[in-house]
């Protein structure tokens, strides 16, 4: 049995370009705690300062349950 998990990553909260560095972090970060990654998917994040979006991507984990 598999357990998930999603983080949103903003541009905005990454310099305003998609930092491949900063993913890679997130990655070992999660890696570290048994997690592997499953998917990252781009969307349209609504920000909390005006009507638009900003571009960002959610990333799935998965790992096995304990």
């Amino acid at each position: 049995m598999y357990e998930y998990k999603v983080v949103q990553l903003r541009e905005g909260l990454i310099g305003g370009k998609m930092s491949g560095d900063k993913l890679e972090k997130v990655l070992n970060q999660h890696a570290d705690k048994g997690w592997r990654l499953k998917a990252i998917t781009s969307v349209d994040v609504k920000g909390r300062i005006g009507p638009g979006g900003v571009e960002g991507v959610l990333v799935t984990f998965e790992r096995e349950r304990s």
